[in-house]
This record gives structure tokens, C-alpha cells and sequence, in this order.
């Protein structure tokens, strides 16, 4: 028997195949359809996931208005930002931040479920959010997957 047959093969940024996956989030709560977003980001849906190797798919976010938050969390919620100077903290709500950037919504609660290191950030790009039902990646022929 040869020995060599048994190895163990690892993957590489050469060998992985992205693919593209369409997610609608109408009607889907924010928190649940962010972590399994940044479970096909990640690549730990596919078999040969290895956590220093970028295998994840390219995902496409559509109506990322249209989500959901169960409760007061609206309201209630308080995302802080902080510019770095002095009186540069902000507060704010996902009621605030949906009136002007609905798609930051979504960004958020994925970035925060990713590594935060270097992998993390390169993860990161792979995540495309859009408001309403248009996105301009059909040439990369997406599979809708439902959640």
C-alpha cells in the first residue's frame, strides 16, 4: 500500500472555488440571516473549510430594507461609532441608521460575526449588500439560496 495516498490535503488561495450566492432578506430577522451570511462568507458550509484560507462564496444581499428586528430594537438599540477625536462618539439607532443607509444595517451585523483580524477584513469583501430588489452581478450567474 502506498503510503502517500493517505495524506491530508490542505486548501490554498489557488485551489479554492468561489462561487456566488443570491440571499433575499425580506421578511427575515436581522440577527439569524446575518449568521448564516457569515457562515457562506466564512466557508464552513463546504467540505475543505480551513480557517486561514479565504474559501467563502461572494454573497449578494437584496431588499436589505426589508428586514426584520423582533422587540423594541428599533428603538431601543444603541450602535456606538467613535471618530477617533474628541466629541466624536456617536450614538445612534437602527431606526436612524435605516432612514439614511438601510444596507448598513446588514454590513454591520455580518462584520460583527466575522474574525476581526486581517482574514476578517479580506472576508469582508466578499459581502455584497443592496436596497431593494436590483443588484448589477447577474453575469456572475448567483444561486439563490433560502434561508
Amino acid at each position: 500500500m502506498d503510503h502517500n495516498s493517505y495524506k491530508t490535503i490542505q486548501p490554498n488561495k489557488a485551489s479554492v472555488q468561489k462561487g456566488w450566492v443570491l440571499v433575499d432578506a425580506k421578511d427575515q430577522t436581522l440577527g439569524r440571516v446575518a449568521s448564516q451570511i457569515a457562515h457562506i462568507i466564512r466557508g464552513k458550509n463546504k467540505p475543505d473549510f480551513a480557517p486561514h484560507v479565504d474559501n467563502g462564496d461572494h454573497v449578494i444581499v437584496i431588499n436589505a430594507e426589508k428586514v426584520k428586528m423582533t422587540g423594541k430594537k428599533w428603538t431601543d438599540r444603541v450602535i456606538f461609532t467613535y471618530s477617533g477625536y474628541p466629541g466624536g462618539q456617536k450614538l445612534l439607532t437602527p431606526n436612524m441608521i435605516k432612514a439614511k443607509h438601510p444596507a448598513r444595517l446588514v454590513e454591520h451585523a455580518v462584520r460583527g460575526m466575522l474574525p476581526k483580524n486581517a482574514m476578517g477584513r479580506e472576508l469582508f469583501r466578499s459581502l455584497h449588500v443592496y436596497v431593494g430588489d436590483k443588484h448589477p452581478h447577474e453575469a456572475q450567474q448567483p444561486k439563490e439560496i433560502k434561508f
